[in-house]
C-alpha cells in the first residue's frame, strides 16, 4: 500500500509540474517568428495604400558620395505619395528619416536589407517591392546584388515597377551599376583605369548583364564616382569588352560624378541635379587592339560632358549646354581632343 501511495503522489507532482510549465509558456510575451533572410524597417503607415493616379515613371541615376536631396524629391513628386521602398544587402535604415524629412507627402518609407536568396524570394519582400510607389537601390556591392537577386522576386519585382506599374526607380553607386543592361560587377575586386587600359582582360574586369530591364538602360553600362576615382579609362575598356563579347556593336557608357544625379523621364529627356557632371560615351565599334595581357588600343570614342544646367536626351543621344570631344587609347595611353587634353 505504501508503494501505491508514493506512486500516486509522484503522478500528482508530475501533473502539477507540467501544468505550471504550460502556464509559464503562455505567460511569455508573444513575438513574431524570425524573418528569413531579410530585415525590414518602416516609418509611417505600415499598411499599403492605393497608388496615386498621378504616379509617373522616371529614373534617377546617382553617382555615389553624398546623396542629392533634389533627386529624392523628384522621385517623390513623380510617385504622388504612397510607399517609398529602399533595398540593399548591408547597412542600416538611415534612408528612412532622410527620405521622410525630404518627402512628407509619402505615406511610408521602408528599408529592406536582403541578405539571402531566401529573403529575396520571400512573400514579404516581393509584395512590398511591387506595392512601392518609388524604389531606391542603395550603394553597396553590385556583385552581391547580382548573386542574391538574379532569378528572384527582387528581380521580377523591380522589373514590374520599371515596366508595368511605371513607378520611379533610382540607385546610387552599386545601385546605379545594376540599372544598366551591361554591368561591371567588381566580383574579384575594383579595377582601376590604369589596370584596365594596360590589360582589358585583367582579372578585376568582371562584366555581366541583364539584372533589371530598364528601357532607358538598354545597350548601356553605368559607372559612378567617376572623376573622383578616375574611371574614364576603365569605362573605355568595358565598352571594348562588351563589343568583343558580342553583346552589342556600339554600346554606350554613362559616368556620373559623386554628389550628382541624372533625372530621366520616359521619353529619354534628362536634367542634372547636384554639384558635378555626367559623361555620355559612344563606342564607335570594335577596338583596334583587344587581347588578353595586351594594352588596349581604341580610337574615336565619342564623349559628351553635361555639367549642371545642361541636358541630355537618352533617345537621341544628344545634349545641350555641354562639351563634345573624342577620346583615343593607343597601347594603353589615353588622350583627348578636348582643350588642354583633359579627359574629363
Amino acid at each position: 500500500m505504501l508503494i501505491v501511495h508514493v506512486t500516486a503522489s509522484l503522478r500528482l507532482l508530475l501533473t502539477l509540474a507540467l501544468a505550471f510549465a504550460a502556464l509559464s509558456v503562455l505567460a511569455l510575451p508573444l513575438s513574431a517568428a524570425p524573418k528569413p533572410g531579410y530585415k525590414a524597417y518602416i516609418v509611417g503607415n505600415a499598411a499599403d495604400v492605393p497608388q496615386s493616379p498621378n504616379l509617373t515613371p522616371g529614373l534617377a541615376l546617382m553617382g555615389g558620395g553624398t546623396d542629392v536631396d533634389a533627386a529624392f524629391q523628384w522621385m517623390c513628386q513623380r510617385a504622388g505619395g504612397g510607399d517609398f521602398v529602399v533595398i540593399r544587402t548591408t547597412g542600416t535604415d538611415a534612408y528612412n528619416p532622410y527620405i521622410q524629412q525630404l518627402c512628407p507627402q509619402m505615406d511610408s518609407v521602408e528599408t529592406i536589407i536582403i541578405t539571402t536568396v531566401a529573403g529575396a524570394n520571400s512573400s514579404y519582400v516581393s509584395s512590398h517591392i511591387q506595392n512601392a510607389e518609388a524604389l531606391w537601390i542603395a550603394g553597396g556591392d553590385q556583385s552581391t546584388y547580382m548573386n542574391l537577386w538574379r532569378g528572384t522576386a527582387v528581380q521580377s519585382g523591380v522589373n514590374y515597377l520599371l515596366n508595368s506599374k511605371g513607378a520611379p526607380v533610382g540607385g546610387t553607386s552599386a545601385g546605379l551599376a545594376v540599372l544598366s543592361q551591361f554591368i561591371y560587377t567588381g566580383a574579384a575586386g575594383s579595377v582601376t583605369s590604369s589596370q584596365a587600359l594596360a590589360d582589358p582582360f585583367h582579372r578585376y574586369v568582371t562584366l555581366d548583364r541583364d539584372l533589371f530591364q530598364s528601357a532607358l538602360g538598354i545597350n548601356k553600362i553605368y559607372d559612378s564616382h567617376f572623376v573622383t576615382r578616375d574611371r574614364m579609362g576603365r569605362s573605355l575598356a568595358f565598352l571594348a569588352r562588351i563589343v568583343g563579347n558580342g553583346w552589342a556593336s556600339q554600346p554606350r557608357g554613362i559616368g556620373v560624378d559623386e554628389r550628382t544625379a541624372i533625372l530621366v523621364t520616359p521619353n529619354g529627356a534628362s536634367t542634372m541635379v547636384g554639384t558635378g557632371a555626367a559623361y555620355f560615351l559612344q563606342a564607335p565599334g570594335p577596338a583596334q587592339v583587344l587581347s588578353p595581357g595586351t594594352p588596349l588600343s581604341y580610337f574615336n570614342v565619342g564623349v559628351y560632358k553635361v555639367p549642371q544646367g545642361g541636358t541630355f536626351n537618352f533617345s537621341t543621344w544628344s545634349g545641350t549646354g555641354g562639351v563634345a570631344y573624342t577620346l583615343n587609347v593607343n597601347a594603353g595611353a589615353l588622350t583627348s581632343t578636348q582643350a588642354g587634353g583633359n579627359i574629363y
